[in-house]
């Protein structure tokens, strides 16, 4: 049903928020036409504010006396638009031409419209454009949300319902000393009196101010349940309780009945209410504040108490003090829920231009729950201000779930009454730092505090600076000082003025006793008393209403001594009003009275750095470490420190507990930062960061490689390369167990995706077995299983692309298959070409599968091509066949032997550690000396070099020689 209401949509008012407003006022449909009987009130072309009113749907046109709003859609027969027509009545005739009206709307299909007399139309129409008035009423709006509900005043830092719940609190005497009292007759009070909006805006605002995990320094005390940091909501007005804080009371309370600040009539002008409050701190950046307008916001953080006091002493003291020297007293914010506040450049943007970002940090530690275990879990104490708890560890629990954050057990919420307790219980080997860096990353324990330091100044809002609110805060404070000692002056003035006149009187008592009992009424008493003495009508007054016991000797006394006072304190009044040095020493006495009564210590830290997202390698100190492989596809990442050097022929130490029908394969040292390439036998390669393997203990079983890499069913890592960079002139050397031999540079792998690329093609049947890195300068020693060894140039080898098979390496007998392959670098080929015998490095190190080894110098072997069979490097017996060939003599000591040590892991897992320089130099036909003892330890499964580390002497004890 459509109603024009005429009244309401022309009236020009300045209450309508938005175009909405209007709309909201001017309801259209179809079926109706509404007219106005007016004789000077015409429409002509079209509202731009309303292009939609454009379209071929509505036409207005002008009639004399007449104004007609039609549609334009068409309708059936019989069904014609209805008008509702004002008519001048006069008479009797009133009632009657109503009801006719009335009749014919009926007939024509109206829906009985509001009759409007032409004389009281006429009155109350006044003509505006549209989009003008629009714009007016918005503007207007959005002044009064900005002024009147969201943005808090610099000088006391409050918004308008703080403002009235503390006013209320207090004209209700809620003092801090007296009983709670129900939340519900607070509301009340703000509602009847000063805050025209719902209940819940007010409740909702009172139980913040009593929230410590809110506000730095509480304005409310809150009795029952005011909610919770997991973001609990609060009881029900009427089960919770509240009375003022001691801190309000001093800091805006002790000056308001002084005339320290205006008052102004209330919503429907039956009370006074104050429009702000004599603060005596700067409250706006004490507790900061948040909030959302109309085309603006703020976001101020809080500062502690005695920081904001000494530099607004800094500010009283220099008035061009930089901001550098206030930051030297109040280095940042103070968050109430404490946390770390990372690097000051944010600080310096949000002091210095009014925006800033801020980045917070919960506070962690990590407790050590099971030393023997190695077991650790990380504690979040603090965290960042405005946080849920109960959504942090939610999202903590959701990330382990999705495995995001890895190495963790278990999360529990301890917290209680004496403070925050998070713990996060971590898995054995788990590095807390990589955990704690991921918790950074995907959580919301590192945010950013995004400063918008917005505030009401004399009306407007206006961005400012730290210095320009301390500054307006000073320029307030002043006035309340100011306003405070005339009002004080006053009083002095006007008492001073009457102990006068009594003083008078009582010099003369006689007289005026005899002067009062002369008069026949009080008033005639009054005018004898003035004319006599030449009193003012107050003092007239004070001495006719002065008690007998008052005219003894000692009471006049008393009247003395109050009027030298009263000389004193005016005398200290009109100084104080006549230098602003004195109002400065006054505002800084109160401010630091305030501090020293409810000052408490800093929560928030600032650390260095600028709280950047790091990465996990950031927090991983770039160390050596061992990686063991079983052939199982189990991995495990150790200290090198972990097995001690032995002698040559000694059993060796456990490197751990085997599953059933499992051995190790491989043996590798690398940084913890280096790329590691898995390749498969299935000629595919992953890679994956060092560190992102657990540590182990020795006697773990290690992590499975498919919890890792994502390998497919029966897949197996034969070849592991760590790579700390992918260097241009690097190329990786692959091995068959067929023979082909495949040269590709390392570019290639330095972008490999997480499910893994082709590294080489592969013939049916056969399987890659050995990755290497080189160089073109470098040196390939190959060895077969029969003991032949064949040694090449690696530019002779031609590079080629990752999908190609590569080509023969040697031609093996029948039964034969590849044992291992080495690189020899060019840095040692030096005595290469040396004639005769030449024992000196570089040299190959043999190992076969029953434990026996040698070292045979590279010059006994000549370079020739691939596709050969190559020469004998080991005469072996029957059974038995190399299990590793590797180039030693890279680390040499001041003697000329090698550093290096050689690992040696057994098919039952036990591994032995030896010095290469124990391993004896022999002939290429030689057969070498025992390295490892196997009588119950099955063959030689894996072989690796190592550098050099320092020996652990507090192991020594656990060699079990056996030569």
């Amino acid at each position: 049903m459509l109603q024009w209401q005429a009244t309401q949509a022309c009236r020009k008012t300045t209450s309508f928020p938005s175009l909405m407003a209007f709309s909201s006022s001017l309801r259209l449909a179809t079926k109706t036409l509404v007219r106005f009987h007016h004789s000077s009130l015409q429409l002509h072309g079209s509202f731009t504010c309303f292009p939609h009113l454009q379209t071929p749907n509505y036409r207005f046109f002008s009639v004399k006396k007449e104004v007609r709003l039609l549609s334009g859609v068409s309708r059936g027969p019989g069904k014609g638009s209805g008008v509702v027509r004002a008519k001048r009545r006069d008479g009797g005739d009133e009632g009657k031409g109503e009801k006719k009206a009335l009749e014919n709307d009926d007939a024509e299909g109206g829906n009985g419209g509001v009759m409007v007399k032409e004389k009281a139309f006429e009155a109350r129409v006044v003509m505006a454009e549209l989009h003008k008035e629009a714009t007016e009423s918005y503007l207007a709006y959005a002044l009064s949300v900005l002024v009147g509900r969201a943005l808090p005043d610099v000088r006391d830092g409050l918004k308008p319902v703080h403002r009235r719940i503390i006013f209320a609190m207090h004209e209700l005497g809620f003092s801090s000393r007296k009983p709670f009292k129900k939340c519900a007759r607070v509301v009340g009070e703000v509602l009847g009196k000063f805050h025209p909006h719902g209940d819940t805006a007010v409740y909702d605002s009172l139980v913040r101010m009593a929230q410590d995990f809110s506000m730095r320094c509480p304005l409310i005390q809150g009795h029952g349940n005011f909610g919770s940091i997991d973001a609990d909501p609060p009881a029900a007005m009427r089960y919770t309780e509240c009375r003022l804080e001691a801190l309000t009371e001093a800091m805006f309370l002790s000056d308001l009945e002084q005339n320290t600040v205006n008052f102004v009539p209330n919503f429907d002008g039956s009370q006074k209410e104050p429009s702000l409050l004599p603060a005596r701190v700067p409250n706006l950046l004490l507790n900061g504040s948040s909030g959302i307008a109309v085309g603006m916001a703020t976001n101020i953080p809080p500062h502690n108490l005695g920081e904001l006091v000494d530099a607004l002493s800094v500010l009283l003291h220099n008035p061009d003090a930089t901001l550098q020297e206030l930051l030297e007293y109040m280095p940042g914010p103070d968050f109430p829920t404490g946390g770390e506040i990372m690097g000051n450049i944010g600080i310096l943007d949000a002091y210095r231009t009014g925006r800033g970002r801020i980045v917070v940090r919960g506070k962690t530690d990590v407790e050590v729950l099971d030393a023997k275990g190695k077991l650790s879990a990380l504690v979040i104490r603090e965290i960042p201000y405005q946080t849920n708890k109960a959504s942090l560890v939610e999202k903590i629990a959701e990330l382990v779930e999705d495995k995001s954050i890895e190495g963790v057990s278990d999360i529990r919420d301890e917290s209680d009454r004496s403070g925050m307790r998070i713990v996060i219980e971590l898995k054995k080997g788990s590095d807390p730092s990589i955990v704690l860096n991921k918790l950074y990353k995907l959580t919301v324990l590192q945010s950013s505090f995004s400063c918008n330091m917005v505030g009401i100044l004399d009306g407007q809002p206006k961005l400012m600076g730290l210095k320009e609110m301390l500054q307006a805060f000073l320029d307030f404070r002043c006035s309340v000082i100011e306003r405070r000692a005339r009002f004080k002056l006053k009083q002095a003035q006007e008492r001073e003025h009457i102990i006068e006149g009594i003083l008078v009187g009582l010099d003369n008592l006689d007289d005026v006793i005899h002067l009062i009992r002369e008069n026949s009424s009080l008033s005639m008493a009054s005018a004898a008393l003035k004319k006599a003495y030449n009193l003012s009508d107050k003092q007239a007054e004070a001495l006719l209403d002065i008690t007998l016991r008052k005219l003894t000797s000692l009471e006049r006394k008393k009247f003395v001594e109050e009027g030298e006072s009263l000389k004193e304190q005016i005398s200290k009044l009109n100084e104080l009003l006549s230098s602003k040095k004195l109002v400065y020493q006054m505002i800084e006495q109160e401010a630091i009275e305030v501090k020293n009564k409810f000052r408490t210590p800093r929560r928030s830290s600032l650390e260095e750095g600028d709280g950047s997202q790091l990465e996990e390698i950031d927090v991983i100190p770039n160390e050596e470490m061992l990686l063991v492989f079983s052939e199982k596809g189990y991995v495990k990442r150790m200290r090198p420190n972990t097995f001690s050097l032995q002698n040559r022929g000694t059993i060796g130490k456990s490197v751990g507990k085997m599953r059933v029908n499992d051995a190790l394969s491989d043996f590798i040292v690398c940084h913890a930062h280096d790329h590691v390439l898995y390749f498969s036998d299935k000629g595919i390669v992953y890679s994956a960061r060092a560190f992102r393997i657990p540590e182990c203990t020795r006697t773990a079983a290690g992590t499975p490689l498919v919890q890792i890499l994502s390998l497919s069913d029966g897949e197996r890592i034969t070849s592991v390369i760590p790579v700390s960079e992918f260097v241009k002139d690097q190329y990786l050397i692959m091995l068959t167990a067929k023979g082909f031999i495949k040269k590709i540079s390392l570019e290639f792998f330095s972008a490999i995706r997480i499910t893994g690329i082709i590294a080489i093609q592969l013939v049916p049947g056969d399987e890659l077995k050995w990755v290497r890195l080189c160089s073109n300068d470098d040196l390939i020693a190959m060895a077969s299983q029969s003991g032949m060894v064949l040694l090449s140039s690696c530019e002779t080898l031609r590079a080629i692309g990752r999908t190609a098979r590569g080509v023969v390496s040697m031609r093996l007998k029948d039964g034969d298959r590849m044992a291992s392959m080495d690189i020899i670098p060019a840095a040692m080929q030096k005595n290469l070409q040396k004639e005769g015998k030449d024992l000196s490095a570089p040299w190959l190190l043999f190992v076969t599968e029953s434990g026996y080894g040698k070292r045979v110098p590279v010059s006994s072997f000549r370079m020739t091509r691939f596709r050969r069979k190559g020469v004998i490097g080991y005469k072996l017996p029957p059974n038995d066949g190399l299990a590793a060939v590797f180039a030693v003599g890279f680390s040499l000591s001041a003697d000329g032997e090698s550093d290096e040590q050689v690992v040696l892991v057994s098919q039952s897992g036990t591994v032995n550690r030896i010095k290469v320089r124990d391993i004896s130099i022999q002939s290429r036909s030689a057969m070498g000396v025992i390295l490892m003892r196997l009588e119950f330890a099955g063959k030689i499964m894996s072989a690796s070099l190592m550098s050099a580390t320092e020996a652990d002497d507090s192991s020594e004890s656990e060699e079990q020689s056996v030569a």
